[in-house]
């Protein structure tokens, strides 16, 4: 199987609607060659802004130039895109309801060796609590791109989580829809909603619990705002039991935003599995994975106990 980080195919993409609509215009924030904007640098340096260590400053250059009719991708680590820059993220781009594309690359504690403190494990919750803001985390390298391409099209401000390790690649090439999830494996003990390069772990999870009688269904969330309601409600419908899994806080992500839904429109047992309200730490991805339970052992292992309990 083929492996590459979802970072890769933002620089990727980025060149190609840079080819397709010459309004687009990156920035960054001192970072280029690990966001891979600079990929786009190369490609039309007079549409390409470094705005150095500021991503707040980056920002509202960003509302900036949206308001002007540009079409601004501005990228960073996740943590600092979303965290240094909140404020203005919320009062100069959401608030007015722009089109920028915010991408934080380096999410959730694959980052690795660089700590806790460049690790983003709450940036889903900050994102999607801001109205008109779109969150979107592709699963592996296939719909990253695919995603970056659509968000030339969606309307107002999106922002999408691309990680610095590399994953299987095993998601069709095909057109990313917002709002939209999909059953990427059939089942009827549970269903197991899953985002970005956890979606590949919750299959390896689903096969280790088939030869004990359990049939997972795995449903990739890769937009979690806007929420595919449709989906997510047939599928806990169907199996009646919900659990989530998401490299990244389990307070105000993924599992929270399905909890939410569900509690008002089917009231039923759902189980966050994510950073149990706790910073990362420095080690390889490896070790940390398996430290914070994101092994495919450990996840098939604690769905079965609750399934059993």
């Amino acid at each position: 199987m083929e492996f590459k980080a979802t970072r890769e195919a933002y620089g990727k993409a980025l060149v190609e609607i840079g080819k397709i609509d010459d309004k687009v215009v990156a920035l960054d924030a001192d970072l280029s060659g690990s966001t891979k904007s600079a990929e786009f640098r190369k490609q039309f340096p007079d549409r390409f802004f470094n705005l150095g260590i500021a991503e707040a400053n980056m920002a509202g250059v960003a509302a900036g130039l949206a308001l002007s009719g540009l079409k601004p991708y501005a990228s960073s680590f996740a943590v600092f895109i979303t965290g240094r820059a909140f404020e203005i993220i919320r009062q100069s781009i959401c608030y007015q309801n722009l089109h920028v594309v915010l991408c934080g690359s380096h999410s959730g504690i694959s980052v690795g060796e660089d700590g806790g403190s460049h690790q983003s494990v709450a940036d889903i919750a900050l994102m999607r609590s801001l109205p008109n803001m779109k969150v979107i985390v592709p699963a592996d390298y296939n719909e990253t791109y695919q995603a970056i391409l659509s968000s030339l099209n969606m309307d107002g401000p999106v922002y999408i989580r691309t990680s610095r390790a590399k994953s299987p690649v095993f998601m069709q090439d095909e057109p990313f829809e917002v709002g939209r999830s999909k059953v990427v494996k059939e089942g009827k003990s549970a269903t197991l909603f899953a985002c970005g390069m956890m979606v590949y772990l919750a299959l390896e999870a689903a096969e280790l619990l088939k030869g004990g009688g359990v049939e997972l269904e795995v449903v990739n969330v890769s937009s979690i705002k806007p929420l595919d309601r449709e989906t997510i409600y047939n599928s806990a419908k169907k199996t009646g039991r919900v659990f989530s899994l998401e490299e990244h806080s389990i307070i105000g992500g993924l599992g929270s935003a399905i909890a939410e839904f569900l509690t008002e429109e089917l009231p039923i047992f759902v189980h966050k599995i994510g950073l149990e309200d706790v910073f990362g730490e420095s080690g390889s991805k490896d070790d940390l994975f398996c430290k914070y339970g994101f092994t495919k052992e450990a996840i098939a292992e604690r769905i079965k106990e609750k399934l059993n309990g």
